[in-house]
């Protein structure tokens, strides 16, 4: 049995650090590996974007717009694609079609935060669609063909006046 202070690491698992600045006979010795003067020879150097005191490039160039740190992410599936695997016959049109029926029926790759239905193509099956988000186009295709769109995105909070 092994104890605690009979343990090692595997043989050339681990390799010491490099001792530098320790007389010529090391092979780091004198300058270190650091070359020869100057501010990037000296310690505490922080010199990424400065150009000399002039006003560096990623300060001079105009900033624009705002993007949503949280934005979800959709994965988007055209009418055509979903009718092209109910013709394939990897989806059953006679089953609710959502997120995992098209990922499993191998129309997407992934759900991501939702599934958002778009428009192109032309639908003939008569659907039952649960998708997160739906484009006016691809509403109107899915009610003209005879199926039902349920959509799962939450309705947006309309606050009372005071």
């Amino acid at each position: 049995m092994t104890r605690l202070n009979q343990l090692a690491p595997r043989p050339g698992s681990t390799k010491n650090r490099m001792r530098v600045g320790r007389g010529p006979g090391s092979g780091k010795g004198k300058t270190a590996g650091r070359g020869e003067k100057g501010q990037k020879a000296r310690s505490g150097v922080a010199i990424a974007g400065f150009e000399g005191g002039q006003m560096p490039l990623h300060m001079r160039m105009p900033k624009r717009g705002f993007k949503k740190p949280f934005a979800k992410q959709f994965t988007e599936v055209n009418l055509w694609r979903i009718e092209q695997a109910i013709a394939a016959g990897k989806l059953d049109a006679a089953k609710v079609v959502d997120g995992e029926a098209l990922v499993a029926a191998g129309v997407l790759k992934r759900v991501k935060d939702g599934v958002k239905l778009l428009g192109a193509g032309e639908l003939k099956s008569r659907l039952e669609i649960t998708v997160y988000a739906a484009s006016a186009a691809a509403k109107a295709a899915v009610e003209k063909a005879g199926g039902v769109l349920t959509l799962t995105r939450p309705a947006p909070v309309v606050e009372a006046e005071a």
